[in-house]
């Protein structure tokens, strides 16, 4: 059985894969124009969140039963596309949860205590200790969009560090780790606001104007789930005018993203989507990438 990788994942996972008794390609430095020559005939194609499995390099898949994503999101992959080939597709969601929930405090402690514009004014010989009074995040209300394996480890790290958690979801709700609230609600009673939904049409641009304008002044907006998510011309005005204070950003619309006027403001983050990209998390990743092969290997999968 052939398995084509066609993005960096653990080095151990590689050889736990080889120690099957597979063959694997490792196509992780070849470039994405180039994969449809070379996963052809490969059974297993495991990507990440880089390599985009739409158009030619899914029509060239010949012999492709299985799409492993090592991470959360599946918007890189034509979902019915795979279908109308008989192709079934997986991730690995519960691996990453605990890398981007971190991420998102450390955007959130980034903003509200000035950390950015702190060390790039010390290393231009500033000592702006007035200028960079901050705030803490004890008593805040932080509200979380999307109450998922991410949002839920979210909610855990905010409610240890005192804060009054609510949240949204349209189906299962942690209601031991958040209070629910409409989306209005959320709207207009958080401090700040984190996303952890996947990019869907329902789910695109859902941050924008009107939404912005629901919300209290001086919030901050954190997104460490995909781009598309917030319409960013709309968080831009908002951040200029001052009713969005701060935002912390490590996904993009387009990505890497290029000569966005975002670029010109500093009450904005910046990440350049490294939500999963931990030793943990890439560990973890790798783990479950080998059980899933190995079920499928078993017809479990």
């Amino acid at each position: 059985m052939k398995v084509a990788v066609c993005d960096p994942i653990d080095k151990k996972a590689l050889e736990e894969l080889k120690k099957l008794g597979l063959s694997v390609l490792d196509l992780s430095s070849v470039d994405k124009s180039e994969l449809k020559e070379h996963v052809k005939d490969a059974e297993i194609l495991i990507v990440r969140s880089a390599t985009k499995v739409r158009g030619e390099l899914l029509e060239s898949l010949e012999n492709a039963k299985l799409i492993i994503r090592g991470g959360v999101g599946l918007d890189n992959i034509d979902l019915e596309g795979a279908k109308a080939k008989g192709i079934k597709v997986v991730n690995t969601p519960e691996a990453s949860s605990i890398s981007v929930a971190e991420l998102v405090f450390a955007h959130l402690f980034a903003l509200l205590r000035h950390v950015v514009r702190g060390t790039v004014g010390i290393k231009q010989g500033k000592w702006e200790k007035k200028a960079l009074k901050g705030n803490e995040v004890f008593g805040k209300t932080l509200g979380i969009i999307g109450m998922g394996r991410i949002g839920r480890e979210v909610a855990k790290r905010g409610k240890a560090l005192g804060m009054d958690v609510i949240g949204y979801d349209v189906v299962d709700f942690p209601e031991e780790l958040a209070r629910k609230v409409s989306l209005d609600e959320l709207y207009q009673n958080s401090d700040i606001i984190t996303l952890h939904v996947p990019l869907i049409p329902q789910t695109k641009h859902m941050i924008d104007k009107e939404a912005i304008s629901k919300m209290k002044d001086g919030v901050i907006i954190i997104n460490c789930s995909r781009g598309g998510i917030i319409d960013e011309n709309a968080l831009y005005e908002a951040l200029k005018s001052g009713k969005v204070k701060g935002a912390g950003l490590d996904v993009f619309e387009s990505e890497p993203p290029t000569n966005s006027p975002l670029f010109e403001l500093d009450n904005v983050t910046f990440t350049p989507h490294i939500g999963a990209s931990t030793h943990e998390a890439q560990t973890r990743i790798g783990v479950e990438i080998v059980k899933k092969v190995k079920s499928f290997m078993e017809g479990k999968l």
